[in-house]
């Protein structure tokens, strides 16, 4: 498998899981804006929808969509701690916690890194998060170590890369202290710590 992947990008997430689960794979940088890759290759015949993360898969076929993207990775690896059986309450809880990352965190944080932005669209913004960090700071009020319970999901890998944006965002986690100690928590799993370390982000 090879994930193509943007440094600190939601591909990240991906990265983290292909870590988790320990088997050989291969990544490669694109340039979101120019859609270059790193060996020059135009990442448009790779993903013509531009984005990243895409999955070259061994036989060729190329999966795009981040949340789908874990899926799939946990699933073709019987990785039921990552993602848990089809059809059960768990597996259903986590798809919730996907869904919210993707359409409510992760679009918020859009307007923060939109050059065309004025600092009022960007403050209403940091406004919007705000709502969204303090759900996630009710989801872990009961003590819980990750975002569905005791176990690390890919939905948290997913939830991690979005929330560390604020530390390049300008949005503070002070006033959600169960939100950071989550972010520091799953920041420093060795899966993490790898992904990070091989995208150049620390």
């Amino acid at each position: 498998m090879k994930l193509y992947y943007s440094p600190g990008a939601c591909s990240m997430a991906s990265h983290v899981v292909l870590h988790e689960i320990g088997k050989p794979f291969e990544i490669e940088k694109v340039s979101t804006k120019t859609k270059v890759m790193e060996s020059g290759r135009d990442y448009w015949a790779i993903n013509p929808k531009g984005a990243v993360p895409a999955l070259e898969l061994d036989g060729g076929e190329v999966l795009t969509e981040g949340s789908a993207i874990l899926q799939y990775i946990a699933d073709t690896n019987g990785a039921t701690d990552l993602a848990p059986p089809a059809g059960t309450l768990a597996r259903a809880r986590v798809q919730e916690m996907l869904s919210f990352i993707g359409s409510e965190l992760h679009k918020s944080f859009s307007p923060l890194f939109h050059p065309g932005k004025t600092d009022a669209e960007k403050d209403a913004a940091r406004e919007v998060l705000q709502k969204k960090f303090e759900w996630l700071e009710s989801r872990l009020a009961d003590g819980r170590a990750y975002l569905t319970g005791s176990n690390f999901t890919v939905a948290d890998a997913y939830a991690f890369v979005v929330t560390n944006w604020s530390n390049v965002t300008g949005v503070s986690l002070e006033a959600w202290p169960k939100l950071k100690d989550y972010v520091a928590r799953v920041g420093a799993r060795p899966s993490v710590q790898a992904a990070m370390k091989a995208e150049g982000v620390i």
